[in-house]
């Protein structure tokens, strides 16, 4: 089953990302980004971790095919 994925959510983790990689994440956004991969995933019925997993490949490995 693909994982699908809302603008939305992989906005709050590309500025999530950005921020580690400028050594500036904040607690807001980290909990933003949780939040939100949670209650995408409860509305969805998809796993909790899949979202996550998905989410961060697309956003830190877009060049990969998933």
């Amino acid at each position: 089953m693909a994982i699908e994925l809302s603008d939305e959510l992989i906005k709050l983790e590309e500025r999530a990302w950005a921020e580690i990689q400028a050594g500036a994440l904040t607690v807001d956004t980290a909990v933003a980004v949780q939040d939100a991969i949670t209650a995408h995933a409860e509305a969805s019925g998809q796993s909790r971790l899949a979202v996550e997993t998905e989410l961060k490949r697309r956003v830190r490995h877009p060049d990969e095919d998933g």
